[in-house]
């Protein structure tokens, strides 16, 4: 297939993924991602036995394999097939487009973070704590409205790279299959990646091949939440403050995120009925209502960023390409 047209296609199925996103939004019914998460239940019911240490981290290494391997596998083969040997134009945009779209969550998280905040500013502070409760692991039974917008300006901070950035990240890069690959991982990091009893040995594959895949494109997130916000702020506060956090990518987008906006994030949190210590992030005043809406409107720029260099960088191609290729 002609590069320039396979570069157009790819490019044109980015922007076709976020219009289905903005339009659509989650399916409501018969969302991929639920069907692939009875999978992974059941593949920790089957391979998460009581066994030693060593045969538990094998069984979670062999459980992950085939979470992942096989479904990435058939993407890339069928995207192979199209791109390659039939050159189906159409058919790329459309199973790029689809999948990408079922990859990232730009919409939902909007929902769920204005779902805190909207009951929030009414003063209604138990529906805030309730919707709060849907998108953050910690307990927030005790929230106050401190902790209440923390806890949301985190989450719409920390799922921006998870949710948005770090799909398209990949899939700029390697096309669909690696977007679906991504989001495989992550999900299976969201369901086996905890620090307990049961999922600690289990569930290490997991987590470091989260860590690893979200390396890279949770720096490109933080460098560009500075960017387009306090520059001085956010890059000093990912350079004093990231390194505290457990999460090795959480803390560089969380805190150069919290800085651009010049508030202050985190902080102890309860977690499974365990107090935790946990960093304060970011440098400023103490978050209000308002920065809650600000955080998605720094996530929305950076989208905005990521698009017009994507579409610059493909721009440029095409002419260094016709002149020199």
């Amino acid at each position: 297939m002609n590069i320039e047209v396979f570069l157009f296609a790819h490019l044109l199925s980015l922007f076709l993924a976020l219009v289905l996103d903005t339009l659509l939004g989650e399916p409501k019914r018969y969302h991929p991602l639920v069907a692939y998460g009875s999978l992974v239940n059941y593949l920790s019911a089957e391979f998460n036995i009581s066994a030693s240490n060593k045969v538990k981290l094998l069984m979670g290494g062999l459980a992950w394999g085939i979470a992942v391997i096989p479904l990435t596998a058939i993407v890339a083969y069928l995207h192979y097939i199209l791109v390659v040997q039939h050159e189906y134009i159409t058919a790329i945009i459309f199973l790029e487009s689809v999948i990408l779209y079922c990859c990232i969550a730009r919409k939902s998280l909007h929902q769920h973070v204005m779902a805190v905040y909207r009951p929030l500013s009414r003063g209604e502070v138990d529906k805030a704590r309730q919707a709060v409760g849907l998108i953050v692991s910690r307990d927030t039974a005790s929230l106050d409205k401190r902790g209440i917008r923390s806890a949301a300006i985190e989450s719409a901070l920390e799922n921006g790279a998870d949710g948005i950035f770090a799909p398209i990240f990949w899939f700029l890069l390697l096309g669909a299959p690696a977007a679906l690959c991504y989001r495989l991982v992550n999900t299976l990091d969201a369901m086996w990646g905890y620090r307990n009893d049961k999922f600690f040995y289990f569930g290490r594959v997991a987590a470091r091949a989260d860590d690893l895949m979200n390396w890279f494109p949770a720096r490109l997130v933080a460098f560009s939440y500075s960017m387009l916000g306090s520059h001085r702020s956010g890059m000093q506060a990912w350079r004093d403050q990231a390194h505290k956090c457990a999460s090795p990518n959480a803390g560089p987008v969380m805190a150069a995120g919290a800085g651009a906006l010049q508030i202050e994030v985190g902080g102890n949190a309860i977690y499974h009925g365990n107090l935790e210590q946990r960093p304060v992030l970011g440098i400023g005043a103490k978050p209000s209502d308002e920065d809650i809406v600000r955080s998605l409107q720094l996530v929305d720029k950076t989208l905005i960023l990521w698009l017009v260099l994507s579409a610059l960088c493909t721009a440029l191609f095409f002419f260094f390409w016709k002149i020199y290729g």
